[in-house]
């Protein structure tokens, strides 16, 4: 069957900034239409972007400033973490008085990398003690220049300063250590070069240029990381998933998550045009895996891990921590409160398969928990959500979709084997 996944919420929040930034008006084209997306949009539409959407919302267009923002005012960022590490460094490049906030879900997740690297650009800012939201920029434009930057919290911030090096005065280079979620820059970079900058890599080197953006007609790609539950519900179901427009051309690097499900047993094709995951006769485990660059997938396998035939440890994630929730400790938590044992390090998860028990998990108001214990719901009963509604943050309808492609429990056949 054919999974309907919407457009990927990375993809239309880059865009969005870049268009904003852009001289002339762009076109996106099946953008993703979720809270944080709507959220960054309107964001936009606040520092003078105009942003124009279709009756069903089937394209955005926005009318760029080819240039950064001017004069002032409060943005709201609901959620949102790509608005609070990407908008700053583009407001930081015009002219005015900007404060950021956000929820306080949104103001537990640190900033202070990205502060410090605006302050050495020249930018005035002021931040709440612990470097997170509220944040006050008064604007007169970034000077550009060479910058050291750790990026082993989140490589937002990189993408954030990155985008708005363009409108420096002088080019921006960055040298890079402890990089992680490398996937996401060159997504940063990719989309970057489409909107015409000038761009050079050189080891952990990245030079960008200034150099004004062009706008440009976009169609965006459905969301690889919300693929992710389908395709694992494929695995855990024998059963066969395909996902049209996410193929071998893909801009986003968790489409590699198909690999680690080739891992499981599963039968893995990728054309130009989709991906196919068909499910084998039973979850193979008993395997160490590093997901550090696509991190935002390592929940969906540890909350199916319980249905292996043997142990599997995950590493690599220690920035998961600092998402919406920390996300190590979530997952631990709810698969205890099912009855699995789990093995946590600073950086890592052990899932030991075993029979599960009935259980409300708890999703912090966090979507891709939500989202990766529903599929493990599907083979593992008495599974419910104590908020199924925050899954609104990135695709409100995932639950009617893995209703439709599921629409009864699985019974596992002679050819499955169950789990016990």
């Amino acid at each position: 069957m054919k999974a309907r996944i919407p457009g990927s919420k990375s993809i239309t929040n880059r865009a969005l900034v870049l268009a904003a930034a852009a001289h002339g008006t762009s076109r996106l084209t099946a953008p993703l239409v979720s809270d944080d997306t709507v959220a960054f949009r309107e964001a936009l539409t606040a520092l003078g972007v105009r942003v124009t959407t279709a009756a069903d919302d089937a394209s955005w267009t926005v009318t760029g400033l080819g240039r950064g923002p001017r004069g002032g005012g409060r943005i709201w960022c609901a959620d949102a973490g790509t608005a609070a590490r990407f908008l700053p460094p583009f407001v930081a490049t015009g002219e005015g008085s900007y404060v950021f906030d956000g929820t306080d879900q949104l103001k537990a997740r640190p900033l202070h990398p990205l502060t410090r690297a605006l302050t050495r650009l020249g930018a005035r800012i002021t931040a709440d003690p612990a470097a997170a939201l509220p944040l006050a920029i008064d604007a007169d434009g970034l000077t550009g220049g060479e910058l050291a930057l750790p990026s082993e919290l989140s490589s937002q911030f990189l993408s954030g300063l990155l985008m708005a090096a363009p409108l420096m005065r002088a080019p921006l280079r960055v040298r890079v250590h402890d990089l992680v979620s490398r996937p996401y820059i060159d997504m940063t970079l990719a989309l970057m070069t489409r909107f015409g900058a000038r761009t050079e890599e050189s080891g952990n080197d990245l030079s960008v240029d200034p150099a004004p953006y062009r706008a440009t007609d976009l169609a965006v790609e459905p969301d690889a990381s919300t693929a992710s539950y389908f395709f694992a519900a494929a695995a855990v179901t024998g059963r066969q998933i395909t996902v049209p427009g996410l193929g071998l051309g893909s801009l986003q690097g968790d489409l590699g998550f198909v690999d680690v499900l080739r891992k499981t047993g599963a039968t893995v094709r990728v054309t130009d045009d989709e991906t196919t995951v068909i499910g084998g006769p039973a979850l193979r485990g008993g395997f160490d895996v590093d997901m550090g660059n696509i991190s935002d997938t390592f929940m969906t396998l540890a909350a199916i891990a319980p249905l292996a035939d043997a142990p599997i440890t995950i590493r690599g994630i220690a920035h998961a921590r600092l998402k919406e929730s920390d996300r190590i400790a979530a997952v631990a938590e709810n698969l205890g409160e099912l009855g699995v044992t789990t093995e946590v390090g600073p950086d890592r998860i052990t899932v030991v398969p075993g029979p599960t028990r009935p259980a409300r998990i708890a999703c912090h108001r966090d979507h891709r928990i939500a989202m990766a214990f529903s599929v493990l719901g599907l083979r593992a009963p008495g599974i419910t959500l104590d908020d199924p509604d925050c899954v609104a943050k990135t695709f409100p309808g995932f639950h009617a979709e893995l209703s439709r492609l599921f629409p009864t429990p699985f019974a596992p056949t002679d050819d499955f084997e169950e789990h016990r």
